[in-house]
């Protein structure tokens, strides 16, 4: 997942709103039909008919410090009604190490077009993130940021940016490396404390990000080239923690973050009837 330095956040063209409602339709669609989902509802590791796992310590193109393990209970695993992510701090001798996961539906839940919607409680700490997001499952247009990225939430807790959940559109057109993507940052006092649903509603026409129904950010489809609106081929879902990195570590990682935890409600995929 590629990600900007903080301390360009400013100049980035996010698009800043408070934590109180925007004055927004809130109204939800009546013909929305449940095709994908995941309520948690078992103990263990996550289903495997549904999630598999992406694995390594290369950085993940963010110089991102952890290690990313597969079907490992002590990075990711279902209990009492909830997805367990958990990043975690390992000392070996001379040597500190970081371990998480990084879950998705590729090959098992793809979309193309819909509402995505998750509850979750994130996690907080200096030097770690942690994100609900989607890529396409084909790289039909091309490499990162050419194919598109939609990040229905972000948390971090840096200094500047401890209450603020970003949700943001990457493309060709607009994008970090440029200083022009295109998103929302909401505050919201103390996320982790308690469940948020985030989502998104994504058509032909555009896509909405919302937080608990409440719409607020809408990236159009421009109708000029896939530069701009990659979105029209099926994208899968990721849920992780991140480690370190040009973002959220550029404050440094606190040792007493550690293990920092998201806690996930429910996944949810509708489509429209």
């Amino acid at each position: 997942m590629k990600k900007y330095l903080a301390t360009a956040l400013s100049l980035l063209g996010i698009l800043l709103i408070n934590g109180c409602a925007p004055k927004a339709d809130n109204a939800q669609k009546s013909d929305w039909e449940l095709v994908w989902a995941d309520d948690f509802d078992y103990e263990g590791l996550p289903d495997d008919h549904r999630w598999s796992y992406d694995v390594g310590d290369h950085g993940w193109g963010n110089r991102e410090l952890q290690n990313y393990l597969g079907k490992d209970t002590s990075t990711a695993y279902v209990h009492d009604g909830n997805l367990r992510i958990k990043a975690n701090r390992v000392i070996t001798g001379n040597d500190t190490t970081y371990t998480s996961a990084r879950l998705v539906t590729k090959g098992k839940g793809d979309w193309k077009y819909g509402k995505i919607e998750v509850r979750a409680k994130t996690s907080t700490g200096k030097g770690i993130l942690a994100a609900i997001w989607m890529l396409p499952t084909d790289h039909k247009h091309g490499g990162w940021p050419q194919f598109g990225e939609i990040d229905i939430m972000e948390h971090l807790s840096l200094e500047n940016y401890r209450d603020s959940i970003f949700q943001t559109t990457h493309t060709g057109a607009y994008n970090h490396l440029k200083g022009t993507q295109r998103g929302a940052r909401t505050y919201i006092k103390n996320p982790w404390e308690d469940f948020h649903i985030y989502s998104v509603e994504w058509s032909p026409e555009g896509i909405y990000y919302l937080i608990d129904g409440v719409k607020r950010y809408h990236f159009p489809n421009e109708s000029k080239s896939v530069d701009e609106w990659p979105f029209d081929v099926p994208f899968h879902l990721l849920m992780n923690i991140s480690v370190g990195g040009n973002w959220e570590g550029s404050e440094g990682i606190d040792p007493a973050t550690f293990p920092a935890e998201m806690l996930v409600d429910y996944v949810r995929v509708y489509q429209e009837k």
